[in-house]
């Protein structure tokens, strides 16, 4: 299976055989598994004070024959408040049903929220990801424009040497991938909560750029929007399918396809 090497102008210029890894069956169910595995390394554990509900001087009044206990007396036997104002003797605190009690079940810091998941499983997930790349159907279900360009998309070296985002967008503008670059521009405000914390707006992913040794490209590619730049060392399943959806769009560079030979 060969693809063709396009120049920086968008024509093919040579070929170059494919490796295995792109012959392997997309299995978008264990690259679900890969993916949430992934992002349970960044939760970020939490727990409550251990002390929430607990500082009162509230004590247990049911003892019998202890002067100021609950025997015979119509009040059920809590940890009361004793002691204290006249509107707030007798409250029940401390206990979990009562009013600013602890809690039942808090969460707890000692909890771990990693996910296993096997090698051979993960570098499974890995190549179905990376064989999803060059498949016209997964591509188009996740909503990137691509028309009737042959995939994989295979650009010369030069293409690492770019320093300006406006000569990455003339790059993907000549190798037809103008309506995708317009669909990634579209922002729409988030709904729910998140406007509050700092994430109003939505954006759609766009194009992921692997290449195989950074010249500049990197920084060039920050400044336009849903355009990724990774090296082909670096690429995780997080990258060739966010959201757990396989089939992003990917343009590789010529030796990150010869990295891939050899991987």
């Amino acid at each position: 299976m060969k693809a063709n090497v396009l120049d920086l102008n968008g024509k093919p210029k040579s070929q170059i055989e494919l490796p295995a890894i792109f012959k392997v069956p997309v299995r978008p169910d264990v690259i679900k598994r890969s993916y949430l595995a992934l992002e349970s390394h960044t939760r970020q554990p939490y727990g409550s004070d251990p002390m929430a509900g607990l500082r009162t001087s509230a004590h247990y009044h049911g003892k019998r024959r202890v002067r100021y206990t609950m025997m015979m007396v119509n009040k059920a036997r809590r940890p009361r408040l004793h002691r204290t104002s006249t509107n707030m003797m007798w409250r029940v605190r401390r206990i979990p049903s009562s009013v600013k009690g602890r809690r039942a079940h808090p969460p707890l810091i000692e909890k771990v929220w990693d996910q296993k998941i096997n090698d051979k499983e993960r570098r499974l997930a890995l190549n179905s990801a990376f064989a999803s790349t060059v498949s016209h159907d997964f591509v188009c279900l996740r909503g990137h424009i691509i028309g009737e360009i042959k995939l994989p998309i295979v650009v010369e070296d030069d293409i690492q040497k770019l320093k300006r985002s406006k000569e990455i967008e003339q790059l993907l503008s000549k190798l037809g991938l103008e309506k995708e670059l317009e669909r990634v521009k579209e922002k729409k405000v988030r709904a729910g909560k998140g406007k509050m914390r700092g994430r109003k707006y939505k954006r759609k992913v766009g194009p992921l750029i692997v290449v195989g040794e950074d010249k500049g490209i990197k920084n060039a590619g920050k400044n336009l929007a849903g355009v990724e730049v990774k090296n082909v060392k670096n690429v995780s399943v997080k990258d060739l399918a966010p959201g757990a959806s396989p089939g992003r769009l990917t343009i590789y560079s010529k030796s990150a396809i010869e990295y891939l030979k050899g991987s």
